[in-house]
């Protein structure tokens, strides 16, 4: 993002014009201090704060960042301010439009401007992921050298999209979502501040905090969105955005759902309880709910494996893969797609045949752990490799169960107290039937029942 005469026309029109703008873009912050959230990455001696010349260069100068997060959080932000707050020359480029060749150009460009008047470089590349392995490669020699100082973004793990040499070279920085009231100060901001909307509209409580829903954390999102609404207010001259309105303009109905309140906890028993009771309808509505909402997927998807052990357990041993499988799906992928995810493993919950059998069981071990019902490990299965332990009577006497034709010893291994204890009642729904027969001959073959 070099200035030349188009460009510096362009901010000209803007500055005469700034209605032509979208207000996400107005309302870009101009400097680091006024960035709303990531204060985890803001903080003196940061590199970002380095990078617009906050510190010391020399041998110690800024390094080559990273920028991981979600949309919407501030990862072209960032970049913005420190191209606006730097003295250093600003090379912006997209992963999507730009290949080898536009990076050696800026490479060769940098290079140029270091030895001929001393100015640096920082540049900015935009959705690194999409860039190939060789592409990607083409960025080490001026990165490790330091020709240019890269600032990458991606919305993307970079673990899995970025290669290993370059992640070496740089610091990677994780943007956390925005809060809701992160997100409601960008919107009191842009409805009056002199760049924004300049208290042309008021905005409702109610109205308000559906425009967080619609948001999900994504700023960019919420400063659009409201954008949107007030224009068609003002058309209707209306002194203030209505929930109506908003719900027309970005064409979603208001979900009642508080994500930190009683709704949030309230919805999400519900879907648990309708997996429960194996009303796949009920628990699919529920989901809906929270996805409307913009509930926040790793949540509902921590419910789910939740879910696989308390109410399935071995009655559907896939159950929990399942579960896991969704949660590790939806952190790499987020919303949209999610939901597809979060529906295909709420499907097959509430659909598996049931057992709390495990829940039942470690609460009844627990119980007695608590209550004081502990007593020592039987000496024949306490630790026998070291020196001394044989003097001791340790793990004399123990029986190797593969030495045995049928692989099970009758032998004690719970404590006095509790050797006749029995935790685990299955029950014989699904394939936990084959566990309710397994138990039952291996307490006959330990000699706690007789045949």
């Amino acid at each position: 993002m070099e200035p030349d005469l188009f460009t510096a026309a362009a901010e000209e029109r803007q500055e005469k014009d700034p209605a032509g703008i979208p207000l996400a873009v107005r309302m870009r912050p101009r400097t680091l201090d006024e960035v709303v959230g990531q204060q985890h990455l803001l903080k003196p001696g940061s590199p970002l704060r380095r990078l617009v010349g906050e510190g010391a260069g020399g041998p110690a100068g800024p390094s080559s960042v990273i920028l991981w997060g979600p949309p919407g959080t501030g990862k072209t932000t960032l970049a913005y301010v420190v191209s606006k707050a730097t003295n250093k020359r600003f090379v912006e480029l997209s992963a999507i439009t730009a290949g080898v060749k536009e990076v050696r150009a800026v490479i060769d460009g940098a290079r140029r401007a270091t030895g001929g008047y001393g100015k640096e470089t920082v540049l900015f590349l935009d959705e690194i992921h999409r860039f190939s392995k060789a592409q990607q490669d083409s960025l080490l020699p001026a990165v490790e050298n330091r020709w240019v100082t890269l600032i990458a973004a991606t919305t993307e793990n970079p673990y899995f999209s970025v290669i290993s040499p370059l992640l070496s070279r740089s610091l990677l920085l994780t943007l956390e979502p925005l809060t809701d009231d992160d997100v409601r100060g960008l919107l009191k901001r842009a409805l009056s501040d002199e760049r924004g909307l300049k208290d042309a509209v008021a905005l409702p409580e109610d109205t308000e905090d559906h425009l967080l829903r619609i948001a999900g954390g994504d700023a960019r999102r919420a400063l659009t969105a409201l954008e949107a609404a007030a224009g068609a207010a003002l058309d209707k001259g209306e002194a203030e955005i209505s929930l109506t309105t908003l719900e027309e303009t970005v064409d979603r109905a208001a979900v009642k759902y508080d994500r930190d309140g009683d709704q949030h906890y309230d919805v999400a028993s519900a879907l648990i309880k309708s997996i429960r009771g194996s009303d796949v309808d009920a628990a699919l509505h529920y989901l809906a709910r929270m996805i409307e909402a913009g509930e926040d997927p790793r949540f509902i998807a921590r419910r789910l494996m939740i879910s696989a052990s308390e109410d399935i357990g071995l009655a559907d041993p896939n159950a929990l893969p399942i579960a896991v499988a969704a949660a590790q799906a939806v952190a790499m992928i987020g919303f949209p797609e999610a939901a597809l995810t979060l529906s295909h493993a709420t499907i097959a919950l509430a659909l598996a045949p049931k057992s709390n059998s495990a829940t039942t069981a470690i609460g009844a071990a627990l119980d007695d752990v608590r209550k004081g019902l502990a007593g020592a490990v039987p000496p024949h299965l306490r630790d026998g490799h070291y020196k001394g332990a044989a003097k001791l009577g340790h793990a004399q006497g123990y029986v190797y169960p593969h030495d045995l034709a049928e692989g099970i010893a009758e032998q004690q291994y719970a404590p006095d107290a509790l050797k006749d204890r029995e935790y685990y009642t299955p029950t014989r729904h699904g394939a936990e039937a084959r566990y309710a027969d397994a138990v039952e001959w291996t307490r006959t073959h330990l000699g706690r029942k007789r045949p």
